[in-house]
């Protein structure tokens, strides 16, 4: 019989490479979702320690210029809090249309290699039935020499 050969290979090749291609790009993208994730908590780890550094000026008498100062500093990490923050969402939603591509094409690519597994047990099969059909040929024949 002869060997087994799939008719899409060539094209569940090509989804596995397109699958390798999207997996690699989600991983940057969570990369950098996790990169933003530790920026934001450095700017809120910053802001927390001037806002504590303020309160605990001003109970000990903070000249106004000084106030204004520190009061200052609050918004301006108040605003690049919430930009990042912005910047975040946006990179998740980036992460999860990743994701989303990614496992369309992991369905994709899965229902060519399911098709393949049951062409190849269909061939495994077959190719049986043949070698169960020529042994019995065989035996058929040898005894059909040996009774003449």
């Amino acid at each position: 019989m002869k060997k087994f050969k799939f008719a899409l290979d060539t094209v569940l090749s090509y989804k596995q490479q397109v699958l390798g291609v999207l997996q690699g790009e989600h991983a940057e993208a969570v990369a950098r979702v996790r990169a933003q994730e530790a920026l934001l908590e450095e700017l809120w780890r910053e802001y927390r320690d001037c806002d504590g550094e303020y309160h605990r000026r001003a109970e000990e008498g903070l000249a106004i210029t000084d106030a204004l100062m520190y009061q200052s500093a609050l918004r301006a990490a108040e605003l690049e809090i919430q930009r990042e923050t912005k910047r975040l969402e946006e990179l998740e939603a980036e992460a999860e249309k990743r994701r989303e591509a990614m496992v369309e094409a992991k369905k994709e690519t899965s229902s060519i290699e399911k098709l393949k597994e049951k062409k190849l047990e269909a061939y495994h099969k077959e190719e049986a039935k043949s070698e169960e059909l020529f042994i019995e040929e065989f035996i058929s024949s040898t005894r059909a020499h040996a009774a003449s």
